[in-house]
């Protein structure tokens, strides 16, 4: 009966440690399979900071298939992406406040859509499958046009004196920003 209770225990035990490993591991986000990646520059007098899970193309078709045309995506992958600036700056004519926004994209064959959107903190996408943005607190949304770039495997943001430049497999994706 003792060594019953010992081996009882002892599995416990076990399963205990294995369960608490897997929740740490959760935690430590440069153990994902998309890793925690930012970019950072300045633009005029404003520092622009982009914080984004990276993925990578492994093998898999990008645009059309894993990131649907014509739907919103959430620019990154996990959390929803986020865009901060300390100062005031402009996109598509219109003055964005210093703060911090989620970015969104909706990739099209011919244009992309690029919104910034004033909920921030939440998973990119819904249970649903669809990108975890509420479209009433959208800043702005400005259509930009993608160019074929060079092979990029890990999703990546610049910050560039003109704007950024979201880059990944075969395309970069440059959005003015003054």
């Amino acid at each position: 009966m003792k060594i019953r209770t010992l081996k009882s225990m002892f599995a416990l035990t076990l399963a205990i440690f294995v369960m608490s490993s897997a929740a740490f591991a959760q935690k430590d986000k440069t153990k994902r399979a998309s890793p925690p990646a930012t970019a950072t520059g300045k633009i005029g007098k404003a520092t622009i900071t982009i914080d984004y899970s990276s993925p990578s193309v492994n093998g898999r078709k990008i645009w059309g298939e894993l990131v649907p045309y014509d739907k919103a995506w959430r620019a990154g992958a996990n959390e929803a992406t986020i865009f901060k600036t300390d100062k005031e700056i402009q996109i598509g004519g219109k003055k964005i406040p210093a703060g911090q926004y989620s970015l969104f994209a909706v990739p099209g064959t011919e244009q992309w859509q690029i919104i910034l959107n004033s909920e921030t903190g939440q998973w990119g996408i819904k249970r649903t499958g669809e990108a975890n943005r509420d479209p009433a607190k959208d800043v702005v949304t400005v259509t930009v046009k993608p160019v074929k770039g060079v092979m990029t495997e890990k999703l990546v943001y610049e910050v560039q004196h003109k704007g950024i430049v979201l880059k990944w497999e075969n395309l970069a994706v440059p959005v003015a920003i003054k």
